[in-house]
């Protein structure tokens, strides 16, 4: 019988404050990815829009690049050439979101934006099953900080 006396989100913050800033900034990481991968299907070109427009030109630029990759035709790097060939991207589209996300997620960061608060928006958006899986990433980065990397 397992006994569990935390929820997972409240598990994945406590462990986000007990790290050091590279090992945050990794489970950030991954709670942005888990959250991406929940997305309903139709929300999704909304919140790649809402994503983008608080992105700086470099992000753009270096978003535009990814798409290139794709071979989606000549990428721009402006917010609406990247929502207007989103859809375009099939199964690459939550790979685009990922980016996207990863790229506004090191900018709060790098800006000094509590990772709590990064959390807090999207902890909650998470089902229990990722949340858990997240848990035992989080306790894997935890022993990697604690155990002597570079931080």
């Amino acid at each position: 019988m397992e006994l569990v006396f935390i929820n997972p989100q409240d598990a994945i913050r406590v462990i986000a404050e007990s790290i050091g800033r590279e090992a945050r900034r990794q489970l950030v990481g991954e709670v942005i990815r888990a959250w991406v991968d929940e997305i309903p299907e139709p929300e999704l070109v909304g919140q790649y829009s809402r994503t983008l427009a608080a992105l700086d030109d470099n992000d753009l630029s270096m978003l535009a690049a990814w798409h290139a990759s794709m071979e989606v035709g000549q990428p721009l790097a402006n917010r609406e050439f990247l929502v207007r060939v989103f859809p375009t991207l099939g199964e690459n589209r939550r790979e685009a979101m990922k980016i996207a996300a990863g790229f506004r997620g090191d900018d709060a960061f790098d800006a000094g934006v509590a990772e709590e608060q990064a959390l807090q928006a999207v902890l909650p958006h998470l089902s229990r099953e990722s949340a858990e899986l997240i848990v035992q990433e989080a306790l894997e980065l935890y022993c990697w900080d604690r155990l002597g990397s570079e931080n």
